[in-house]
């Protein structure tokens, strides 16, 4: 069985910081100095200096530099490293009076929208984007003041297909009054990374939404997200609607550790561990150079996000 200590040794420079974190080494930060100088690392860094990057067509493209940029914050690059100021400054220039950062959005008119290029921001795209600021350490106001806005557009059932004032009335394909089941995952996300007790009846909502959604796959498919067979195959990185990226999410919440339903999520996937670890069961093309880019042999990563929800749950190994 491969463990966290096994991970340290990951030839791949992030794995390998983060298990040492996770671990609390005294290494842990001449590991660090590794994963930054990492040249993949700093690939992406350099390609998200043209923040935005391309236009949103579809929340799904792990493309889009929103999706990139939430990895770097996941493998634990910070503001002061090099060239992360650059790209945090891009990202700062482009938030709305309410603090919420807007992307070069269109919307073909097939789905409702105009099929121009405008800035705006949906609860698909700004919630990530808040978290990986927040997870690199940007404590500047106006972060803090996207979080309470978007904080603010709960429903009773969860978090809704919402959008900026700038693309109108549209919406995705579903009721208004239907939670967004990816816009509660990671709007709870977001709100466990600032502050879990302060948003705590926000992160309750959420994370009942996601365990009714699981219970009810069957049933509940609201704006066409389901529960079925591609969501219960493994993927990396957490970019969208999966149930690694919920069972993430969900661990980070102590009082799932003892649901029945969190429990049977997690069952799905520990049943298709390996001796070497977790094996991606899909992937996501741009990311095919990854260890998680493949779907022939244990990805490190993938262990290691296993690895560390177990040990969440008091299963450290």
């Amino acid at each position: 069985m491969k463990t966290l200590h096994d991970l340290v040794q990951s030839p791949s420079r992030y794995v390998a910081y983060n298990a040492s974190k996770e671990l609390n080494l005294d290494s842990k930060e001449d590991s660090r100095q590794r994963m930054i100088l990492d040249p993949d690392i700093s690939k992406i860094v350099e390609e998200l200096r043209d923040w935005p990057g391309p236009s949103i067509s579809s929340h799904k493209s792990a493309q889009q530099f929103f999706h990139k940029f939430v990895f770097l914050a996941d493998a634990g690059m910070k503001r002061e490293d090099p060239g992360m100021k650059l790209v945090i400054d891009r990202i700062l220039s482009t938030f709305d009076p309410d603090g919420v950062p807007t992307l070069t959005t269109t919307i073909p008119k097939s789905f409702g929208g105009t099929g121009e290029r405008m800035q705006a921001w949906t609860l698909c795209d700004a919630p990530s984007t808040l978290y990986g600021l927040v997870r690199c350490g940007e404590e500047r106001p106006e972060v803090a003041k996207g979080v309470k806005h978007l904080s603010g557009l709960i429903q009773e059932n969860g978090y809704g297909c919402i959008s900026s004032k700038t693309l109108g009335k549209w919406h995705g394909p579903g009721k208004r009054s239907d939670p967004c089941p990816y816009a509660t995952l990671i709007m709870t996300k977001l709100l466990l990374a600032v502050d879990p007790e302060r948003y705590r009846d926000q992160i309750h909502s959420g994370v009942d939404c996601l365990l009714d959604l699981w219970a009810n796959s069957r049933e509940k498919h609201p704006f066409i997200f389901y529960m079925g067979t591609d969501f219960r195959k493994l993927k990396l990185p957490f970019i969208w609607y999966d149930i690694l990226h919920v069972l993430d999410v969900l661990s980070q919440e102590k009082t799932c550790h003892s649901d029945s339903r969190y429990l049977e999520m997690y069952t799905v996937v520990k049943e298709k561990e390996t001796a070497e670890g977790w094996i991606p069961e899909s992937i996501y093309t741009p990311w095919k150079s990854w260890d998680f880019g493949q779907k022939k042999e244990a990805s490190h990563w993938m262990t290691f996000c296993l690895r560390r929800i177990e040990k969440r749950m008091g299963n450290p190994a």
